[in-house]
């Protein structure tokens, strides 16, 4: 029942970004929501500098709008709680995620030790990145990813094309009363479920557990020693360490779903550790994702031996 509900709805939520941005500067974006042909995905802030708006393919600058020295501490301090100590782990990692699942990314001078970076002062620029769960993304293309489970998929895409979109939704769908699969997602930058305190600000179906902010390798084993799960879902794969863990995945009998950054299934099989993922045929399903025209389109779903199953009418030529 839980998503069902769910299903079929966007939830697009900008009442905790506008909250905690200047006076001066929403009421200036709130003429660009307005219009429905552009789909705002970030707000950048930049000190004596104008706000630019971006919906992944054009931009918008709104030049009546300067984000002052003095805007940049009050918006530090709302999205602190005016407690920067309390945000340190996560200013080190380079953002805050805030209620509604929207993370603010974070530039500025920045303090390394031991070759590690151990805070960001002087923070002069924002980037906003809006926390968008969609539902039902999926449904057009479950003929070509299950059967009686969710098959081994792996989600290529540029960025801004709506991987981790996808990712969700697909989430939601495992876990949910159309598969009750138990789901299990290993979320190590909060972007899939961009949880606060452990607990995921996106919607999701009953059948799912998530260890946040742990890293993926480790993740996906925990998962497995203790969880049980019937999938487990990862996001931008790549490193020695996620080719080890995933074998031990598909070796205990489970399903996995991840993504990774790329244009074309060619793109990807030229990164030696991505080759040596591929070699082992772990995956039956490759997504091909593009953001020509919108987030989460598929142009095409391609079987284990590359062979084009699914592509899309629109021409991204």
């Amino acid at each position: 029942m839980f998503i069902e509900i769910a299903y079929g709805k966007e939830e697009y939520v900008m009442t905790s970004v506008l909250e905690i941005l200047p006076n001066h500067i929403t009421d200036h974006i709130h003429a660009v929501l307005e219009d429905k042909d552009f789909d705002v995905q970030e707000i950048r802030l930049r000190v004596n500098q104008p706000v630019e708006l971006n919906n992944g393919r054009d931009v918008r600058w709104l030049p009546q709008t300067n984000f002052s020295q003095s805007d940049a501490t009050m918006f530090l301090n709302k999205i602190s709680d005016f407690s920067l100590y309390r945000l340190e782990e996560e200013l080190r990692h380079g953002f805050i995620t805030i209620q509604g699942g929207h993370r603010i990314g974070i530039s500025g001078s920045v303090v390394v030790e031991n070759r590690q970076v151990k805070a960001i002062h002087h923070i002069s620029s924002f980037n906003i990145r809006i926390a968008k769960a969609q539902f039902g993304i999926i449904h057009a293309y479950t003929p070509y990813l299950i059967t009686d489970t969710i098959q081994n998929t792996l989600i290529i895409g540029p960025p801004q094309s709506g991987k981790t979109t996808l990712l969700r939704d697909i989430a939601n769908y495992c876990g949910s009363s159309k598969l009750q699969l138990k789901t299990a997602i290993v979320d190590e930058r909060s972007e899939i479920c961009a949880s606060i305190n452990g607990v995921p600000q996106h919607l999701f179906a009953p059948r799912i557990d998530v260890l946040d902010r742990c890293p993926k390798a480790e993740g996906m084993m925990m998962f497995v020693r203790s969880m049980s799960p019937e999938v487990v879902i990862v996001d931008e794969i790549g490193s020695e360490r996620d080719a080890e863990a995933i074998d031990e995945v598909i070796h205990a009998g489970v399903q996995l779903v991840c993504t990774v950054h790329g244009k074309s299934l060619e793109d990807i099989r030229k990164r030696p550790t991505m080759k040596k993922i591929l070699q082992k045929n772990i995956f039956q399903r490759f997504m091909i994702l593009s953001n020509q025209h919108r987030a989460g389109e598929v142009t095409e779903i391609l079987d284990a031996t590359g062979h084009s199953l699914y592509k899309s009418r629109v021409n991204i030529c």
